[in-house]
């Protein structure tokens, strides 16, 4: 049974062979993942974070505006929510809590992104759109990357270095002043209801 013997090291040498080439392959083919603090490295990670099914993985590449104002919309939402409980009668607290929305129950400035991307259909348009990066174009703050498929991202860079995704800033930013607004609405009719209270 010598025979069976070189055989089977016949196998084991190709195996290991090959794990020795695919491993070279790998590392020889691989291209590294652009750094963070580069136009292309923010539109990489968005492009990887929606393909792996990972959204919030997206909210560090928002602009800082945008960031600001799914945070300053979770705070106002929430505060708002609170006030109704405290103050309003339990007759009215259903339909003002029905009029915050879901946002008044978010965990923070990451779920309200996810939550508003997913009601307006965000993640899905980005999807279809996303492709490799061609050529990015940088002036001063502000760069273009330019996909395979002819598709432009605008970016910004932020304090901390790296660059920002600007396309859902302005909706963002007037989610946020409704949310102030509404909180001021609120907070004016909890304080009638608080003097309403016979003392």
């Amino acid at each position: 049974m010598w025979y069976a013997d070189i055989a089977m090291r016949k196998k084991v040498i190709y195996a290991a062979l090959s794990t020795v080439v695919a491993v070279a392959l790998f590392l020889l083919l691989r291209t590294p993942f652009p750094s963070n603090e580069s136009p292309e490295g923010a539109y990489a990670r968005i492009a990887k974070a929606l393909a792996e099914g990972h959204p919030r993985d997206l909210f560090p590449y928002l602009e800082t505006d945008a960031q600001w104002a799914c945070i300053s919309v979770h705070d106002a939402r929430k505060a708002a929510k609170n006030r109704v409980i405290a103050s309003y009668p339990s007759s009215e607290q259903q339909a003002a809590r029905a009029e915050l929305g879901p946002l008044a129950d978010s965990t923070d400035g990451e779920d309200v992104f996810v939550q508003t991307a997913e009601s307006r259909g965000w993640f899905a348009r980005l999807k279809k759109d996303l492709s490799g990066s061609k050529s990015v174009e940088i002036s001063g703050d502000r760069a273009t990357v330019v996909t395979a498929r002819g598709t432009r991202y605008s970016f910004r860079r932020r304090d901390n270095g790296m660059w920002g995704l600007t396309m859902f800033t302005a909706e963002l930013v007037t989610d946020r002043d409704k949310a102030t607004r509404d909180l001021e609405v609120v907070t004016a009719a909890a304080a009638d209801y608080d003097r309403a209270i016979p003392h």
